[in-house]
């Protein structure tokens, strides 16, 4: 029967598998084992992992402190119920942190596909062909809305497949490759554009322009996004919270991962590119995008069972 420092071993493991720095949850994790197999418990129970959080152990306790240990047994917790129904999830509410981010909604190819057809709702036919392109680049660069609304049409080079990305969130700039098809697109669009925007010396230079011929102003998306949405038909709630338009960019990132895993190369080695492409600080930054998705989790355990496989017939 597997004990509790087996599950833990296991777990731990397998979030490395999948590119996961876990030098700070392991060392967590195992204070928490060495607390339980003092009591003779073998599994997580509410009523422990708070005793565990709120103990003295090493370093004198505070409120960081506990957060922190609580949302490590969460963790691990929520990864070891479907597989031992006696474990407990301590709630959310015990122990939390005072900020949390929810968990993205991760769209799939059918719903992406929706959402394309849905933009041909909006009127006029110009702020269809805006959104369309809009949703398509968010789609396939993983890039902010922010920042798809200040790119200007000189920031593209259609020619060698790369958008300019100036003055990011974190001051940054950086070069965003494009796949053959967002080219295509992209030719298409910049015709309507030339077709609808007047060319005068007064034009607005933004790559991406409002009905008045304008700038798309990024904190006025979510209310049209919200009829795109309502069109294709995707109601799904994630976390007490709607589908957003940001939430694209998660998808991306989650979608590249996983082609890293059917790729089979080390994820871990090519987590700082996603970084640079999604115009992160660090690979620490890009971490929160990969996680509680379902799909991962499973490429990962496939990974970690036949590393183990391998190891055993070697041994």
């Amino acid at each position: 029967m597997n004990t509790l420092r087996m599950n833990v071993t296991d777990y731990l493991a397998m979030r490395r598998t999948m590119g996961f720095r876990a030098e700070g949850l392991s060392k967590l994790l195992w204070s928490f084992v060495e607390f339980c197999e003092a009591r003779g418990v073998d599994h997580v129970t509410n009523e422990v992992a708070l005793q565990w959080a709120t103990s003295q152990i090493a370093v004198p306790v505070h409120d960081g402190l506990v957060a922190r240990r609580m949302d490590a047994v969460r963790l691990f917790a929520r990864h070891q119920q479907p597989l031992d129904p006696a474990t407990q999830v301590p709630e959310e509410t015990v122990c939390s942190r005072r900020y949390r981010p929810r968990q993205p909604h991760i769209y799939n190819d059918t719903e992406i596909g929706a959402l394309l057809v849905a933009t041909d709702t909006l009127s006029p036919l110009f702020t269809a062909a805006v959104w369309r392109t809009l949703i398509g680049l968010l789609a396939a660069t993983g890039m902010r809305p922010g920042e798809a609304c200040r790119i200007g049409v000189d920031d593209v080079d259609l020619d060698n497949a790369v958008i300019q990305i100036l003055n990011t969130k974190f001051g940054k700039s950086r070069l965003v490759f494009l796949h053959p098809t967002t080219v295509t697109n992209l030719r298409h669009y910049l015709q309507v554009r030339q077709n609808h925007v007047p060319a005068t010396t007064r034009a607005c230079p933004m790559l991406l322009l409002n009905s008045r011929h304008t700038a798309l102003d990024p904190n006025k998306l979510a209310v049209t996004f919200r009829k795109i949405l309502a069109e294709a038909g995707i109601t799904t709630i994630v976390g007490g919270r709607a589908p957003r338009l940001y939430d694209l960019r998660h998808t991306f990132a989650v979608a590249t991962m996983l082609g890293w895993y059917d790729q089979d190369v080390d994820v871990q080695a090519r987590l700082p590119l996603l970084s640079t492409w999604l115009g992160h600080v660090d690979p620490a930054s890009t971490y929160w995008y990969l996680h509680a998705v379902p799909d991962l989790l499973a490429h990962a355990a496939r990974r970690l069972e036949t590393r183990d496989a391998a190891a055993g017939v070697q041994s």
